[in-house]
C-alpha cells in the first residue's frame, strides 16, 4: 500500500456516527488486541451481559460494527438456539468448532478455568460410585462368596467417590456463581444438558454403595431430598421433548438422553432399598416409558434427528444402562427377581454382546471425558448379573458374574490412569470449552483488500451469501 488510508464506519442507526481505524479493527479482529480479546470472558461472568452492554454504549461502540466483528457485548445474553449447536460444532460431544464458524472468546489462549470446567466432568462420578456399588454386591452376595472380596474395597471405593462428587460439585457451584452464562449455554447444548442429571444420580449410587459400616440403613427422608431436584429438572426436560419447538425428541435425541431416564430407575431402587413403595413404583413407571420411547427413536433414526458425529458412538454403551438398573429397581419393588426383572435383563445383555462386537466403535477417535459413560452402563449390567445369579445360581452366572465385573473394574482403572495422564502429565483434560463460545447466528467473515481499487467483500460465515443491504448500507468508506 503506497499510502496510509483510513476506513471509517458510520452507524446510522445509532445516531452518533464512530470513527474506528480500519487497521486498528482488522488487528482487534485477527488477534492483535490482547485487551479486547479478555474483556469477552466478562461477558459469560454473571449478570455481566446487561452491564456490559451499557458500557458499549458508553463507549460509543456502533451495534453494527459489533455484530460484524463478531463481538457484540449482549451475545451471551442470546443462548444459540438447538440447530446453531448442530450447525456450529462437530466432533465427540459437538465440542469442537467447524472451520467456518468463529468464535466468541480467543481459540489461541488458554481460558479460565471455570469455563473450561463442563458439566461431562460428573460422568467420573457416575464410574467411580457405581464401582463402590459393585464392590459392596460383590462382598455381600451369596454367589461371589468365593471370590473374598473384602468390604474394605467398597469402603475406599465410596471414600474416594464421595470426595470426587465433592470437589466437582464445589468447581462447578463456583461455575454457577462466577459464570452463569456459560452455564445457561451448557443447559440449553443438545447434548451437555443430559449431563446436568449426573450430579444426582451420582448421589443416588453413593447411597445406594454406602459401607454397612458406616451406616446400615439411611433415613428414607434422603430419597425425597435428592429426588425433589431430580424430578423438577425431568419436568423440564420430558416437556420439552413433548413439545413442536426444536427441543422435540426427534430432532435432539441422541444416546446421552439415557442419562435423564437412568435416574428414574436408580431412584426407584434406593427408594425400595428404604422401604418405600408408592414413590418407587412412579418413578419406575416414568423411566419405563420414556425408555422405551428414547430407545425407538434412536433406532429409527427419524430424517428430522441429527447426525450424531462418529466419536460419540462409544457412548451407544449407555443403552445398556437403562435396561440393568431396571432390572435391579422391579426387583427390589416386587421382591423378587420375576419375569419383568428377567426380561429387561436379557435386553440389557443383548444390547451388551451386540455393542461389543463392533470394534469399530472404539477406533479412530481422541480421548475424551465422554469416555467415562461407558462405566456406568457396564458396571450395572455386572451388577445385575450378581442380582440374577442370585436367582439362578450355577456356573455359567457366577462365571459370567465374575467376567464381566473384572471387564468393569479395568475400564474404570485404565479410564482412571488415562484421565489422570491428560490432567498431571500432558494438561490437556480441560480444553478450551468452544461449545459455549459460539455465536446465538451465523457468523460473519469479513474479507477486505484495500488496495488500488479500496474493495471490501462482506461474506456470511455460514452460507457465504452477501450481507443484507440494511446492514451493509450502514457502512460507508472515505479516503
Amino acid at each position: 500500500m503506497g499510502s496510509s488510508k483510513k476506513t471509517w464506519f458510520h452507524s446510522q442507526s445509532m445516531g452518533n456516527p464512530t470513527n474506528i481505524n480500519m487497521r486498528e479493527l482488522d488487528s482487534q479482529r485477527l488477534g492483535g488486541s490482547n485487551r479486547l480479546r479478555d474483556n469477552r470472558y466478562d461477558l459469560f461472568k454473571t449478570f455481566s451481559g446487561k452491564l456490559e452492554r451499557q458500557i458499549s454504549n458508553l463507549r460509543g461502540v456502533s451495534q453494527e460494527i459489533n455484530d460484524i466483528l463478531g463481538t457484540n457485548a449482549s451475545e451471551p445474553t442470546k443462548v444459540p438456539k438447538v440447530y446453531r449447536f448442530f450447525d456450529a460444532l462437530e466432533g465427540p460431544e459437538l465440542d469442537r468448532l467447524k472451520d467456518s464458524e468463529q468464535p466468541l472468546l480467543p481459540e489461541d489462549k488458554k481460558w479460565p478455568f471455570l469455563l473450561r470446567f463442563p458439566i461431562s466432568a460428573f460422568g467420573i462420578c457416575l464410574g467411580l460410585s457405581s464401582q463402590a456399588n459393585l464392590y459392596k454386591n460383590l462382598a455381600m452376595s451369596a454367589p461371589t462368596v468365593f471370590l473374598h472380596v473384602p468390604l474394605q474395597i467398597n469402603l475406599v471405593l465410596w471414600i474416594i467417590s464421595v470426595s470426587v462428587l465433592a470437589i466437582l460439585s464445589i468447581i462447578y457451584l463456583l461455575k454457577v456463581i462466577f459464570y452463569f452464562e456459560a452455564v445457561r449455554r451448557e443447559y440449553h447444548h443438545p447434548i451437555r444438558v443430559n449431563f446436568f442429571f449426573a450430579p444426582f444420580i451420582a448421589c443416588l449410587l453413593c447411597v445406594l454403595s454406602l459401607p454397612p459400616s458406616i451406616l446400615k440403613s439411611p433415613p428414607s427422608q434422603l430419597w425425597y431430598v435428592l429426588m425433589t431436584p431430580f424430578i423438577i429438572l425431568e419436568l423440564k426436560i420430558y416437556g420439552q421433548w413433548m413439545s413442536s419447538g426444536q427441543r422435540q425428541l426427534s430432532k435432539v435425541a441422541n444416546p446421552s438422553n439415557h442419562l435423564s431416564i437412568v435416574g428414574n430407575f436408580v431412584g426407584a431402587l434406593l427408594g425400595a432399598t428404604m422401604g418405600l413403595k408408592e414413590g418407587p413404583v412412579f418413578f419406575y413407571a416414568v423411566g419405563l416409558l420414556h425408555s422405551v420411547i428414547l430407545f425407538v427413536t434412536l433406532y429409527q433414526r427419524l430424517p428430522t434427528n441429527e447426525t450424531l458425529p462418529k466419536e460419540l458412538h462409544p457412548v451407544f454403551f449407555l443403552f445398556v444402562a437403562a435396561p440393568s438398573a431396571a432390572t435391579m429397581a422391579w426387583a427390589k419393588i416386587s421382591g423378587e427377581f420375576g419375569y419383568p426383572s428377567r426380561m429387561t435383563y436379557f435386553i440389557a445383555m443383548f444390547l451388551y454382546a451386540a455393542l461389543a462386537t463392533r470394534l469399530n466403535f472404539f477406533r479412530g477417535f481422541r480421548f475424551s471425558l465422554a469416555w467415562w459413560a461407558y462405566t456406568y452402563p457396564m458396571t450395572g449390567a455386572a451388577i445385575a448379573t450378581v442380582r440374577y445369579s442370585i436367582e439362578v445360581n450355577n456356573a455359567i452366572t457366577r462365571t459370567l458374574s465374575v467376567v464381566l465385573s473384572i471387564i468393569s473394574t479395568l475400564t474404570v482403572t485404565g479410564l482412571l490412569l488415562t484421565t489422570m495422564f491428560h490432567a498431571w502429565v500432558l494438561h490437556d483434560l480441560f480444553p478450551n470449552d468452544i461449545s459455549i463460545a459460539i455465536t446465538h447466528k451465523p457468523s460473519i467473515k469479513i474479507n477486505m483488500d484495500l488496495g488500488n481499487d479500496d474493495k471490501v467483500d462482506l461474506e456470511s460465515g455460514d452460507s457465504g451469501d452477501s450481507l443484507d443491504s440494511e446492514t451493509t448500507e450502514s457502512i460507508f468508506f472515505n479516503k
